[in-house]
């Protein structure tokens, strides 16, 4: 853990990280049952764990228990995948995830591995944490498509370029989209940046963009397959005119739905 110097006239770097110190003290959480509650929750969401190094590791994977009374939680692991050592390896990580809109990170200390048995299955075990930061992510509208006109979006895989993909839009906003990725798909990484996506939301409502992935997350309606959240980039103009009036639109026709059920 690191210590920043007190700010002084004559030290600008150290006024400068004191600021940002102050600025995250809004999101900070250092309560033991509400960093309990919140790590809980990833567990029952399935949510996907991104553990990063400052060296440029990378390791997704899921908390699979949290023991508040020990102050120990646990993480899925895979300990045939070489990301898995070189995370372990590092001194320092950081853990990112996301439930719904709500950004959750914080440091992971202590981080040992734990086999199980002869399998390639294993646990990573860590301190649990002090404190965490808990970011509300940037808010706008989304909305579900209609059933009657399933919209897809269209690109080659990243790591798979011959693999053309046609995933369904689970929902939009004016500045992302979620994706279903079947089970027999390879999952793109957060943080990947893809380009070349046609999106196809009805028949008025066509534009390319450029998506990057900011989380993935296992469906909680047990479809076989993950959902992926991405933020749309390099929209246009006209596309984000298009993009918007099918939002109002789609609104407008789910209220309508509404007084028809009433």
């Amino acid at each position: 853990m690191f210590h920043h110097a007190m700010a002084t006239p004559s030290n600008p770097q150290a006024h400068d990280q004191a600021e940002d110190a102050a600025k995250l003290d809004d999101f900070r959480i250092t309560g033991r049952f509400e960093i309990a509650t919140l790590l809980q929750q990833l567990v029952q969401q399935r949510a996907l764990v991104t553990i990063a190094t400052p060296e440029g590791a990378c390791y997704t994977t899921n908390v699979w228990e949290v023991e508040p009374d020990k102050g120990v939680m646990r993480f899925s692991a895979d300990r045939l995948d070489p990301q898995l050592q070189r995370v372990l390896d590092a001194g320092d990580a950081v853990a990112v995830a996301y439930l719904d809109s709500i950004k959750i990170q914080f440091d992971v200390e202590g981080l040992v591995q734990v086999h199980a048995g002869q399998t390639a299955a294993t646990t990573l075990n860590c301190v649990l944490p002090d404190e965490l930061f808990r970011f509300q992510r940037r808010t706008s509208f989304r909305v579900r498509p209609l059933l009657n006109s399933p919209p897809v979006a269209s690109f080659r895989h990243p790591a798979i370029a011959e693999m053309r993909l046609e995933l369904r839009v689970l929902d939009v906003s004016i500045g992302g989209i979620a994706l279903f990725i079947p089970e027999n798909v390879p999952v793109v990484e957060p943080g990947t940046q893809i380009g070349q996506v046609s999106v196809e939301l009805d028949a008025e409502t066509r534009f390319n963009a450029t998506l990057r992935v900011a989380h993935a997350s296992s469906m909680l309606d047990n479809s076989k397959g993950m959902r992926i959240g991405c933020e749309l980039e390099n929209l246009n103009g006209e596309a984000l005119r298009s993009l918007q009036r099918y939002i109002d639109q789609t609104q407008k026709r789910r209220r309508l739905m509404a007084l028809d059920d009433a």
